[in-house]
């Protein structure tokens, strides 16, 4: 069975994103897909203060919900990222967790399956979605897509809810997600995985 690691990234548990989300949970069951859905936004993150301590211990330096996720990053086949628009940007707190859940893992995150999803009220949606998926494309992470850039629409859950476009969108997303991680697993089987070259390192430390 596959299983999905949700991140909501907004400080309300039951707001806008929870909404959208939500409408991905139930066809992620129906689909028989695992999902665990973690509560980020409201949580007291820190940033990433580049001190070095997880590339020689395996772990951040501050031992708070990124460890704990991490643990469960590893193991999952898929993982969705979800957060408000503020200012044409994702959530500061989600983006600092980001930051350090990615940085301070060494597993490998290749072929796991990302989806961002972002809601607004307005505008400022794709900046958002944009930053997010940054992320995933720089692990590895083939992206899940839908009909429609992943967002929903609404300055409250109950607005969301006459999303009918976003919602939609929510669920196409979900079946794509499950399609993905179903087809690189039986991919992997078949086939094995891709070499991965990574000995070339660009950072022209001669100066010229």
């Amino acid at each position: 069975m596959s299983k999905v690691l949700i991140l909501n990234g907004s400080p309300k548990a039951n707001g806008c994103t929870a909404t959208a989300l939500d409408e991905m949970i139930k066809i992620f069951h129906e689909e028989g897909v695992e999902t665990e859905i973690i509560q980020v936004g409201n949580k007291d993150i820190r940033g990433c203060v580049a001190c070095g301590y997880c590339s020689k211990n395996g772990k951040c330096v501050v031992d708070d919900l990124v460890n704990e996720v991490a643990k469960k990053f590893e193991e999952a086949d898929g993982l969705v990222v979800g957060s408000p628009v503020y200012y044409a940007s994702p959530n500061g707190t989600i983006l600092s967790f980001m930051d350090r859940l990615f940085y301070s893992t060494s597993f490998s995150k290749n072929l796991k399956v990302g989806a961002a999803v972002v809601s607004c009220r307005r505008g400022g949606n794709t900046a958002a979605f944009d930053a997010l998926n940054k992320y995933f494309t720089i692990s590895g992470m083939p992206l899940a897509t839908s009909t429609y850039w992943n967002q929903v629409h609404g300055f409250t859950a109950e607005d969301v809810k006459k999303d009918l476009e976003g919602l939609q969108t929510m669920r196409n997303l979900a079946r794509n997600m499950t399609f993905m991680m179903k087809a690189i697993a039986d991919a992997k089987e078949k086939y094995g995985e891709p070499l991965i070259e990574r000995d070339a390192f660009t950072s022209f430390p001669d100066g010229k």
